[in-house]
């Protein structure tokens, strides 16, 4: 017999708007066929979820269907929401095993070196350093305007305070990358076994619990 699924191991998110569908499955199941399981129409912006993926060990497909108007922003952003919401809750049901709830990471893609922290505190933000990144207008097929559009998404759905800096580079592709990358080694940091903090966040106050009258 097999194993028998762990609901908490999968999450599916679909997130509907008068502009967009997007679908996101993530898990933390052996890893599948990842390349294969993302399809927007942006080739650089499905490289970059890939390198998420196999940077934070995680299965992660990902499906946009856009309205009569293709705004990549809107698909980028939306996206970002959409997989920040998918790992804010497979973090939610699996406190209780005891897990880091925050992380560091470190990349380097040739010449282009990033860092990046993230905290799941229930604190949206994100403050990103990579002027060398933005300055540019385009990488490959994406505005970089696009990029920074999904990782504002991904700090709003997943409640989670993210740090990016990047360090050096000078190579559109490589620094865009380095910093996926570098977000993804500190998602895999954040989701690593801490049975100390079994039940709890990262942060001393715990989780909020809002009581509706």
């Amino acid at each position: 017999m097999g194993k028998k699924k762990n609901p908490a191991e999968k999450i599916t998110i679909t997130r509907e708007t008068r502009e967009s569908e997007i679908r996101v499955v993530l898990d933390r199941e052996a890893r599948g066929d990842i390349k294969g399981g993302i399809q927007t129409p942006l080739h650089f912006f499905n490289h970059m979820m890939e390198t998420l993926a196999w940077r934070s060990c995680m299965n992660l497909k990902v499906s946009a269907k856009l309205s009569d108007y293709k705004l990549t922003h809107v698909l980028c952003e939306d996206t970002g929401i959409a997989v920040g919401e998918a790992f804010s809750e497979i973090l939610e049901k699996i406190y209780a095993e005891g897990v880091n709830g925050a992380g560091t990471g470190a990349a380097c893609i040739d010449e282009a070196l990033a860092r990046c922290m993230v905290s799941f505190e229930g604190r949206a933000q994100i403050h990103l350093m990579a002027e060398a990144a933005q300055s540019v207008e385009h990488v490959e097929d994406m505005q970089t305007a696009d990029l920074v559009g999904f990782l504002e998404g991904f700090a709003q759905g997943s409640k989670a305070t993210v740090h990016i800096d990047l360090l050096k580079g000078s190579n559109p592709h490589h620094v865009w990358e380095s910093i996926f990358r570098a977000l993804g080694e500190a998602l895999r940091t954040a989701f690593a076994p801490c049975p100390w903090r079994a039940g709890t966040t990262p942060g001393v106050k715990g989780q909020v619990k809002l009581k509706k009258v």
